[in-house]
């Protein structure tokens, strides 16, 4: 039965049809959840030494209220009140400790403003001097101050949680295809030189998974070395049976030394960026399907006839462009080697583009430079996000194949197709 379907399902009150959106709205949700923690923590600590006659503290965390939700600029924010109780019996009702969260006061049902959520809280938010910002951007202008031990709290746990990240034990994890990529931001960060480096990899069950990030430079391939170097000694012990990028990277000289097994193939992607890049504009529809033509040949032999057809069409007055495709043609189709079913996810390295493609949307309307540091946590936090929504990989059924070794010509495995001609 085909899942093809014309029925456009109606779009119920509060849904988000737009993944960026929802992914800035748990965004809310996680800042508010730890901002009201914090704060209640902070408030109990300024009463440590109010005891109970038997020696228990006073002051103590006493559940959560029901949850609520706060309307916003981009749908309903769901929340919970911290509550405290203080447990001091015959004390006068206007001496007892009491507390009523600053963030969210009792009664509140709406913010002013979320439209510049993300790019406040993450790229913003981990600093001191500016999560009050992020507070007004929450909750409006008349947010409340917070204590520096509120607002440090809060910080040390999101360093905490990337350096956590990073020292994650890899020796149980195996990836059957990993992507990379170096992505500058619209953002401005210090040093200019230095980009996020990201690798993303495919388990042997289909699912993509962050595998490597940190700052480094693009074209260097100390940069990568340092990064893949890194997941080795974590234990990453088994090469990846292709990797994905833009053949301009440092990736490829540091990937060829580290993990030597490893197939390569060029991002198409980036391939029809740099060669489009060699004819006028006029032109570059025309060049496009004829690279289209090639990338999405039903064959390799078809691929390789098609740019035989390019060569002959463009050489005399394009030489360049040419010269640009046909340097890597060997890469550029390694993909007809793994079953044809991948050959979406292996041509380019959109995963990460399409990652990104979020990050730049949320940074670019972001004012003032942004810190390495404050780059580095926004951008994880911002990946790990989204990668909650990334599909598994078509056929998944065909990744214990690729590792066990069969052969694929043209996407079909050897020993389906010897199957066929013996029918």
């Amino acid at each position: 039965m085909s899942d093809d379907t014309t029925i456009t399902p109606l779009r119920q009150p509060g849904s988000i049809l737009d993944p960026l959106t929802e992914i800035a709205r748990d965004g809310a949700r996680q800042m508010l959840a730890a901002a009201l923690k914090a704060e209640a923590a902070s408030f109990i600590a300024q009463f440590t030494d109010e005891l109970l006659p038997d020696g228990r503290q006073r002051v103590v965390r006493h559940g959560t209220g029901p949850e609520r939700e706060i309307q916003t600029g981009i749908g309903p924010v769901p929340v919970q009140r911290q509550k405290v109780r203080d447990r001091a019996k015959g004390v006068p009702d206007e001496k007892k400790i009491r507390f009523t969260s600053s963030i969210l006061p009792r009664w509140a049902r709406r913010s002013r403003s979320l439209d510049a959520l993300l790019p406040v809280l993450y790229l913003r938010g981990v600093s001191t001097g500016d999560f009050q910002e992020a507070l007004g951007a929450l909750l409006g202008a008349d947010a409340p101050n917070l204590s520096p031990g509120v607002i440090s709290r809060l910080t040390a746990g999101w360093q905490e949680d990337y350096d956590r990240w990073q020292r994650r034990d890899l020796s149980a994890r195996r990836y059957v295809y990993i992507w990379a990529d170096g992505v500058y931001l619209q953002a401005r960060m210090e040093p200019v030189a230095e980009c996020m480096l990201v690798v993303l990899g495919a388990t042997p069950e289909g699912k993509k998974e962050l595998l490597g990030f940190q700052v480094g430079v693009r074209e260097s391939a100390q940069s990568w070395r340092e990064l893949l170097v890194d997941l080795k000694a974590r234990g990453l012990a088994v090469a990846p049976e292709l990797a994905v990028g833009d053949g301009a990277l440092g990736f490829w000289k540091a990937m060829d030394e580290v993990f030597p097994g490893a197939r390569h193939q060029r991002c198409w992607f980036h391939k029809m960026s740099n060669v489009l890049n060699h004819f006028p504009k006029s032109g570059q529809p025309a060049v496009t399907a004829d690279l289209r033509n090639i990338s999405h040949a039903a064959t390799r032999a078809e691929a390789l006839t098609a740019i035989e057809t390019f060569k002959e069409k463009y050489a005399a007055k394009y030489a360049k462009g040419v010269a640009c495709l046909t340097r890597d043609t060997d890469a550029l189709l390694a993909f007809y080697d793994f079953p044809a079913e991948h050959w979406d996810h292996l041509r380019t390295s959109n995963p990460i583009e399409s990652v990104f493609a979020t990050v730049r949307h949320r940074t670019v309307r972001t004012k003032g430079a942004l810190s390495q540091k404050t780059a580095k946590l926004m951008v994880f936090t911002l990946v790990r996000a989204a990668s909650k929504k990334w599909r598994k990989l078509n056929g998944r059924n065909q990744l214990p194949r690729v590792i066990e070794g069969v052969t694929f010509t043209d996407g079909v495995a050897q020993d389906d197709a010897n199957e066929s001609r013996a029918a």
